[in-house]
């Protein structure tokens, strides 16, 4: 058999400790612990995790993944407080628990006999099997024995080493086995066979599965391996803790809130939304086709609808904004609901834009007294921007001041403006008191140099 070290990988630094709230942790608490109540009286869950697109990460500054969701909602469940320390590998984890600095693995562990002699499960997963992870083509491998010379690039100690060994027995050939550098995880090997760095890895047909929903040209149908369970760890002497973990499992809430993260995570996962939007050659964004088909709906031109859209979300489909609002138009939740989307559709770009666009017909509506259509559509925005409200408060104060109410420049601009100052939130024909216009303002200008910057490009 033949081993090699690559050289040429690239290798990803993580933060070897982290806590909840993002603070370095110089070093773990060594205490080993018997059972719940120790944990209960310390007033704190130890956990481990990894980095990994369902797991453990930070997005625009807010911590999320899967297992950190759950396990954070088990320290709610038990009344203490949640320390996070996060490894650099699954054997670090495990060396954590069997030597008693943490208390829990929240990661998806597959079931082994070598495990299952050491911890016990809880939390169990959905089943799934090991996959060669390659690129479509014509060159694409189709049977296992395929693999006979080829370069197959694995973590050493996982299970995916574990199962190639194997493999290379049963077929008696001479699979290349290039062990990969302990920082990098499964994401970032199923990453490097998309990117054209390597040319296979092995992974579980779930994860490979999502990410060939963002990287189309992977190819992850060949199996070679069973169907395995999986899920968290405990240490087995902590049979408290397992029996409390398996009670809150049962929950109904605890049910629910798992089906509703499986749907986030696997579903219109976050963590993809970190990679840049590929927009083809000649094209403004990747979705002109249904700017063009919808913004008929407004009139508008669908170049100003693309422009309003990039200033909401960058062409991003899974963008999630710190107030809720979600996807391509980035429409807040109750907007979104009255426009018949819901926590399955709101991705969606085609449903995302439709939705959009009806509520920028509401808008148009709202504001059908201010007759020049330009003049209207920079109200429009203004509205899309911060809300009607705040622009209904600015007509009023330019109407009360003088200005022309239907005019945004220098009239209705310059009131929405003054809703930071007490003078003006305060002023008795305001209705929605005060609000920061300095950002809406910009806004609209933005999303008007935009559209001229696309009318002269198309």
């Amino acid at each position: 058999m033949k081993f090699k070290l690559p050289i040429t990988i690239l290798f990803t630094s993580f933060l070897l400790f982290a806590s909840c709230g993002h603070k370095r942790k110089e070093s773990l608490s060594v205490a080993p612990r018997n059972d719940l109540k120790d944990m209960i009286e310390s007033d704190t869950l130890r956990v481990a995790t990894m980095y990994g697109s369902t797991s453990y990460f930070l997005f625009r500054d807010e911590t999320m993944g899967f297992d950190y969701e759950m396990v954070k909602n088990l320290a709610g469940y038990l009344h203490v407080n949640l320390k996070l320390s996060i490894a650099r590998s699954e054997n670090e984890m495990t060396e954590w628990l069997r030597g008693g600095k943490v208390d829990l693995i929240a990661y998806n562990f597959i079931e082994t006999k070598e495990l299952k002699n050491k911890f016990s499960f809880v939390l169990p997963q959905t089943a799934s099997y090991q996959v060669l992870v390659q690129n479509m083509g014509a060159n694409a491998l189709s049977d296992v024995t395929q693999l006979e010379g080829k370069d197959v690039y694995v973590k050493a100690n996982s299970i995916f080493y574990d199962r190639l060994l194997s493999l290379n027995e049963e077929i008696g050939g001479s699979i290349n086995v290039i062990l990969a550098p302990d920082s990098l995880t499964n994401d970032d090997l199923i990453d490097m066979v998309a990117d054209n760095k390597i040319a296979y890895t092995f992974a579980y047909r779930n994860l490979a599965q999502l990410h060939k929903t963002y990287n189309r040209n992977l190819d992850c149908h060949m199996a070679v391996g069973f169907d395995q369970r999986n899920g968290w760890l405990v240490r087995s002497e902590t049979k408290n803790l397992q029996k409390a973990i398996e009670k809150w499992a049962k929950l109904p809430q605890t049910v629910q809130i798992q089906s509703n993260l499986v749907t986030k995570y696997w579903d219109q996962n976050p963590f993809f939304a970190l990679r840049n939007i590929k927009i083809p050659k000649g094209s403004i964004s990747p979705y002109d086709h249904l700017f063009k088909k919808y913004a008929e709906i407004v009139n508008w031109d669908w170049r100003l609808l693309a422009a309003l859209a990039f200033h909401e979300s960058r062409f991003n489909t899974l963008e999630v904004s710190w107030a809720g609002a979600s996807g391509l138009m980035q429409l807040m939740p109750h907007t979104a609901s009255n426009f018949g989307l819901n926590r399955n559709t709101k991705f969606d770009p085609e449903m995302n834009i439709e939705a959009g666009v009806q509520y920028i017909k509401s808008l148009n509506m709202a504001f059908n007294q201010i007759e020049n259509k330009k003049e209207r559509i920079k109200f429009i925005l203004a509205a899309y921007n911060s809300g009607p409200a705040h622009v209904l408060d600015a007509m009023a104060l330019a109407r009360k001041y003088g200005k022309n109410p239907h005019v945004w420049a220098n009239h209705v601009e310059y009131f929405l403006l003054k809703k930071s100052e007490p003078e003006f939130y305060n002023d008795p024909v305001v209705k929605y008191g005060y609000y920061r216009g300095k950002e809406t303002v910009k806004y609209v200008q933005n999303t008007l140099n935009t559209f001229d910057k696309y009318a002269k490009k198309k």
